[in-house]
């Protein structure tokens, strides 16, 4: 049975090869934001004939089709996940990496409401917040802060 992304290819005219359709697979079933060498390892898994020179083909055909969206969450890496209808932010852990996905209908609110009071109405955006965990006392590790403010992107951090 085809992947959701492999629907999608199919709906948009691309060519799917058989390593396409792996690529749209794993991309698929993924439940983080793989960057390319990571998807390149677990689509090797299922053919270890797919080179990263595939992966990284696919992915920017991918991306280029609106199929997957690219994202940066200031660890260096371009990270990729499927373009969907339903709108999501994300909270990035900059000491592990991991990102969470999340909606907020009070952020929704603020952020049409402040374009509003600019004379805007807003079309769409992209919030990424990063955070460290909070230890047992409900507080941040300062250290942890002070080590990790190297991976926020541009205009990230206090």
């Amino acid at each position: 049975m085809p992947s959701r992304l492999e629907k999608l290819c199919i709906e948009k005219g691309l060519k799917m090869t058989d390593q396409r359709r792996i690529i749209a697979r794993v991309l698929s079933e993924a439940q983080d934001h793989p960057d390319v060498e990571l998807l390149h390892r677990r689509a090797a898994q299922i053919d270890p004939g797919i080179s990263l020179a595939t992966v990284y083909r696919t992915v920017r055909l991918f991306e280029e089709a609106s199929i997957l969206e690219r994202h940066d969450f200031g660890d260096g890496r371009a990270r990729y996940e499927e373009a969907k209808d339903d709108h999501h932010d994300h909270l990035i852990d900059i000491q592990s990496g991991r990102v969470i996905e999340f909606t907020n209908e009070q952020i929704e609110k603020l952020q049409k409401g402040v374009a509003a009071e600019l004379g805007y109405k807003l079309v769409g955006h992209r919030l990424e917040l990063y955070a460290v965990p909070l230890n047992k006392d409900g507080e941040a590790d300062e250290s942890a802060i002070g080590r990790t403010k190297r991976v926020l992107p541009s205009g990230g951090g206090k």
